[in-house]
């Protein structure tokens, strides 16, 4: 036992050899058992006067502490693990009454208070691989990674220089392409001018012109109006829209005419032969309400029927209008070739889109000797010509509700007063719509039964519709050939309002079983462009950029980013172009300004222009390799020149603000006051 008097006398004490050990303690009391002796080595502080516990005032903390050297260690193999040190401690708490509480009764685990040491062999040998690390750097390793992906391309790199070859080639095919159409003069389409009478002797002798009221020709479908006290002439088509008001005692009629700098409809144009002549806006008639005396009807009741009839006759013009514009593109078919014999291929059952009729109607497809013939059970009949058709597609019922043949045409064809370029037939495999107020239960034998016989319909109707593709093949010797989609390589987006799984074939990118359906041709398209390409953004645009200039691009949104690696090496192994951009781009006014000037845009470097900037092979390698050393690049003061140059031609947006930075730092430094200043110039 020791105590922190100052009179203390040394004490040695000899006993058998046992492994070192020491108690000491310089400013508390130690406990020192009876049993347990201390070795010769070990030196004690003792007190002259006994140890009692009514010395220590309760409360006071002691610490033991125990230590032991050079144990034995049976299990280790190295020379030193056969050796381990030891080092025991504890903390008591004096109480009033009672034995001391032992404030370190807690769990010890050797991998929390274990302490090892190594060897100075051992410590010089990492010191100096730090010391390498150091001196080398990442550079050491990024060069070993240089070597890897120069001599080994990623899949990455190789779609870079295959896309790098297909630009030059895309705008050299453009180039030749448009100055081949340049000789060639777009024709435009006449309008058919609308004229009333082509001479005077066809006005009709009515007594409602002689009394000057407005009388509608419905043969000529001309509206005869008095102006200044002459009847005129206006054909139909030049009036815009017509209103009729009743104020007090007197009825209005206003009549708007189509007029240059009035809003025109939908691709109207510059409907007037003449812009520059004088035109009539509107005219306003106005009649009374009041029965004159010796009158049988009131004044306004001419306007009353004008207004009633003019509604008519325009009505009736407009829809003959529509459907002749219908007509306009319609190419004269072939006559189908029915074949008499009973053999021909056949599939019945099958609903037709689009729609014949207001409610789908089912019908049968057959093969005749050149083309196809639709017949619904009512008796409508659709013909489709095999010369006619772009695109056969057959989409199988795999993972979807319905089987389809699909026909992309080359030329629009007529059917339910409506033009139509894409003609599908299609049944239903399973059920689209579930009944979920039937009980269902997963072993009932019903549903299982239900499931078995979907599964066993799914494959019959694959199998006939198989089996009449492989008929339609052999009888046109392979002349019509049916494309299934790669539903691996498919994509959701939304070309439409809705998005769909869009499945590439061998020369289209389709999707069949939504309506309206999508189809591109793979041999008309110019380029891809994907737009909203950034990290933070889940979803990207597709735009498809047509050969044919005058032809409007076609959007695909909502794409999910995880597609977009996929969907480049699908384009690059069919030989297409694509770029990406962050923004979304004014495709109208870039097609206009192209079709404009086309030898301007390509001797402006064509379609370079959607590259991003510093694209190419030298740029690429430099990308990767400050990514590999982006800690440890230090550049020299060439690369720090040839950098200073590229961003100068670049117009790089980072250099511009590191300066910017730095001299507002700069003035920020030189400008500073501390606030010692700033409070005098407060107080003045």
């Amino acid at each position: 036992m020791t105590s922190h008097h100052p009179r203390r006398s040394p004490t040695t004490q000899t006993s058998p050899p046992e492994p070192k050990m020491a108690l000491f303690h310089p400013k508390i009391l130690l406990f020192r058992p009876q049993n347990l002796v201390p070795p010769p080595k070990v030196l004690l502080l003792t007190q002259n006067r006994p140890f009692s516990p009514q010395n220590q005032p309760p409360g006071m903390v002691f610490s033991i502490n125990v230590g032991f050297s050079d144990l034995p260690n049976r299990e280790g193999k190295r020379p030193e693990e056969k050796t381990y040190a030891l080092f025991l401690g504890d903390t008591v708490l004096v109480d009033e009454e009672g034995p001391a509480t032992v404030l370190t009764s807690v769990k010890k685990k050797v991998k929390n208070v274990g302490i090892f040491l190594k060897n100075e062999d051992e410590e010089e040998e990492e010191e100096e691989k730090d010391e390498a690390e150091d001196l080398l750097g990442r550079s050491s390793r990024a060069a070993l990674l240089t070597e890897r992906t120069r001599n080994e391309l990623t899949a990455e790199e190789k779609r870079r220089a295959h896309q790098k070859e297909l630009a030059a080639q895309l705008n050299e095919e453009a180039r030749r392409r448009l100055t081949e159409q340049k000789g060639e003069q777009q024709i435009q389409k006449a309008r058919k001018s609308n004229i009333s009478y082509k001479n005077p002797a066809l006005m009709p002798k009515e007594p409602h012109i002689r009394e000057m009221k407005i009388y509608i020709d419905k043969k000529y479908e001309t509206v005869i109006m008095p102006v200044f006290g002459i009847a005129t002439p206006f054909h139909i088509a030049t009036i815009k829209n017509i209103s009729m008001s009743v104020e007090g005692d007197y009825t209005y009629l206003r009549i708007n005419f189509y007029c240059p700098g009035s809003a025109l409809g939908r691709n109207e144009g510059n409907i007037f032969p003449n812009p520059e002549a004088t035109f009539v806006k509107e005219i306003t008639y106005r009649a009374s309400n009041m029965k004159t005396p010796g009158e049988q009807t009131v004044p306004a009741l001419n306007l009353q029927n004008a207004f009633r009839i003019i509604k008519e006759v325009q009505k009736r013009y407009k829809t003959r209008e529509a459907e002749e514009k219908e007509k306009e593109g319609i190419v004269k078919q072939d006559s189908l070739v029915i074949n008499l014999n009973r053999s021909n291929p056949k599939l019945k059952d099958l609903y037709i889109r689009p729609n014949i009729a207001q409610k789908r109607m089912q019908g049968s497809l057959e093969a005749h000797v050149n083309g196809f013939r639709f017949t619904s059970v009512r008796g409508d009949k659709v013909d489709i010509l095999y010369n006619n058709i772009k695109h056969a597609v057959f989409q199988p019922c795999d993972g979807e509700m319905i089987i389809v043949l699909h026909f992309h045409l080359k030329n629009a064809i007529m059917f339910g007063k409506k033009r139509h370029t894409d003609v599908q037939f299609y049944t239903e495999v399973g059920e689209i719509t579930t009944d979920l107020g039937k009980h269902q239960h997963m072993h009932d034998r019903d549903d299982l039964y239900a499931e078995q016989m979907e599964r066993e319909m799914r494959h019959k109707l694959k199998t006939a519709f198989k089996n009449f593709i492989e008929k339609v093949e052999a009888l046109t010797k392979e002349e019509l050939e049916f494309e299934v989609p790669f539903r691996e390589l498919g994509f959701n987006g939304a070309p439409y309002r809705s998005t769909c799984l869009l499945q590439p074939t061998s020369s289209a990118l389709v999707n069949c079983t939504e309506w309206p359906p999508f189809v591109v041709t793979l041999d008309e398209v110019e380029l891809i462009h994907f737009e909203r390409v950034q990290f933070h953004l889940k979803n990207f645009d597709m735009v498809i950029v047509y050969k044919d200039y005058s032809k409007k691009v076609t959007m695909i949104n909502a794409i999910p980013v995880a597609s977009l690696d996929p969907i480049k090496e699908w384009l690059n192994s069919c030989d297409l172009k694509y770029t990406e951009g962050v923004q979304s781009l004014n495709w109208t006014k870039i097609m206009k300004t192209i079709v404009d000037d086309p030898e301007g845009f390509f001797e402006q470097g064509g379609w370079s222009f959607l590259e991003p900037e510093g694209e190419g092979s030298d740029a690429e390698v430099g990308e990767s390799e400050s990514e590999m050393e982006d800690e440890t690049f230090n550049p020299s003061e060439e690369d720090y020149e040839e950098e200073e140059e590229d961003s100068d031609e670049d117009y790089s947006s980072e250099a511009e603000e590191s300066d910017y930075s730095k001299e507002s730092l700069g003035s920020e430094e030189e400008s500073g006051k501390d606030w010692d200043e700033l409070e005098e110039e407060a107080r003045k």
